[in-house]
């Protein structure tokens, strides 16, 4: 797979692409080329913004420390086919939003990808060096009728690029691998352009806020890169939820000895939070066979202990979030869904709830901004919880290494974690497919 998306699409402006290459983790220096197993690759999956600083997607690699070596159409081929292959391994509907996979052109013919779940999928297109337009064009047309989307890299001296632009949907450029100048030009130009289809513009590698701001000027509509993690946040007043503290004193009642009838007289409390607990626990996202009308109902159905698992998810229902909120947010409901998923497989006949909480309250002290010491004193969970988030230790630490690895790209850690903890790469990316179109579909019915 590719060594990051500067490799896709070619390190100076005016040159063509070198081959492509699998992802190198920040900091590893290049190794030689080596064939991966493909039952032993790591999926990535990085997260795409729209216009309106909201996910729109996800896109999706290998996490892998090799590269590969100019001309070697082989091997690209294989990495193209195991990261094709991670995706259709999986039984759950993973691309619920968007999934951006990229692809050299000279497996647009793999059978892998003949398997491939069409909707909702971008491949971004890398030409071969050898590629033919109308070779490329044709095998377009063809994805374009299973109802595929397809992005194409910018590549400027590549002779196809200037007809089969014309078929794509995406036109994309690595904006951390250009000149400011570079970018601008290539979006006036798109926009110039006549295409048969409505042409968007990508963004990626955008690495600072600053970058992300001059592309948004210049009309692109997708962004993907570091400058998620670096956006300006603005100041905890401005941000807090009111409901927040309601929601955590609701999950203590809840997971306590409290009466029903002292738990719905502090839902009372505050009607807004009553109408987004009942809207949230009858949404399509919870799959309920009953409708839930008042709190002492959803306590009945539902029990306290998967009661506590929903109104932990709703604490993360930020309002009006902004890039490092929707980060926080999806690692914490894809770590909870994630480690749940995972100890299916290495604690059986064990319950699994906890799981789901250790990772998504992973997470608590980054949403609270309070250390996470202070913020378990407010809460009565179990003790196991704790030694995970607190000490690092117990049953649950283990699985929590493992979703926090995968987070950060670290590829030697998530080996390490993986193994520590029991579990193959290829259930890790079972898991987080799952995972991950999970937290899609929750996240959709917030406001």
């Amino acid at each position: 797979m590719f060594d990051s998306l500067k490799k896709i699409f070619g390190k100076k402006a005016d040159q063509p692409a070198p081959a492509t290459s699998a992802p190198e983790p920040a900091g590893n220096q290049p190794q030689p080329a080596t064939r991966p197993a493909g039952g032993t690759a790591f999926l990535r999956r990085e997260a795409v913004f729209d216009r309106s600083n909201r996910l729109s997607g996800h896109l999706f690699r290998l996490q892998q420390s090799s590269l590969l070596a100019d001309g070697e159409a082989g091997m690209q081929r294989d990495f193209d086919r195991i990261l094709l292959d991670t995706l259709n391994a999986s039984p759950d509907a993973w691309n619920t939003s968007r999934a951006f996979i990229p692809l050299s052109s000279s497996s647009l013919d793999s059978p892998a990808l003949d398997r491939l779940k069409s909707a909702n999928v971008v491949l971004i297109v890398q030409l071969a060096a050898d590629a033919e337009a109308s070779m490329v064009g044709e095998a377009i047309e063809q994805l374009h009728q299973r109802g595929f989307q397809i992005g194409l890299c910018r590549q400027p001296k590549h002779p196809a690029l200037a007809k089969v632009i014309q078929q794509v949907d995406y036109a994309v450029v690595d904006v951390g691998a250009n000149e400011a100048g570079t970018v601008r030009d290539f979006s006036a130009a798109v926009r110039a352009a006549g295409s048969a289809r409505p042409l968007h513009l990508f963004a990626c590698n955008v690495e600072t806020f600053d970058d992300h701001l001059f592309c948004h000027q210049w009309h692109f509509e997708n962004f993907h890169g570091k400058f998620a993690e670096s956006a300006p946040t603005l100041d905890k007043e401005q941000t807090g939820d009111p409901h927040k503290a309601q929601l955590l004193n609701l999950m203590r009642l809840v997971q306590s000895d409290a009466e029903t009838a002292e738990i719905a007289a502090a839902m009372k409390l505050d009607p807004l939070l009553s109408f987004r607990i009942l809207r949230y626990l009858n949404s399509p996202a919870l799959g309920l066979s009953h409708r839930i009308d008042s709190l002492e109902q959803a306590l009945v159905i539902l029990g306290r202990q998967r009661l506590t698992r929903w109104l932990a998810v709703l604490l993360f229902s930020v309002r009006e979030p902004q890039f490092s909120d929707w980060l926080m947010v999806e690692n914490a409901l894809t770590r909870g869904r994630l480690m749940e998923s995972l100890g299916e497989q290495t604690l059986p006949g064990k319950a699994h709830d906890p799981l789901f909480l250790t990772g998504i309250f992973s997470c608590l002290d980054r949403l609270l901004r309070k250390p996470m010491a202070d913020v378990l004193k407010e809460l009565p969970i179990a003790e196991e919880i704790r030694q995970a988030l607190i000490e690092r230790s117990g049953p649950y630490a283990a699985l929590l290494a493992v979703a926090e690895a995968g987070e950060d790209f670290d590829l030697p850690r998530l080996q390490s974690t993986a193994l520590a903890a029991g579990v193959d790469p290829h259930i890790v990316n079972r898991a987080l497919l799952a995972a991950t179109a999970w937290a899609s579909e929750v996240t959709e019915y917030w406001e």
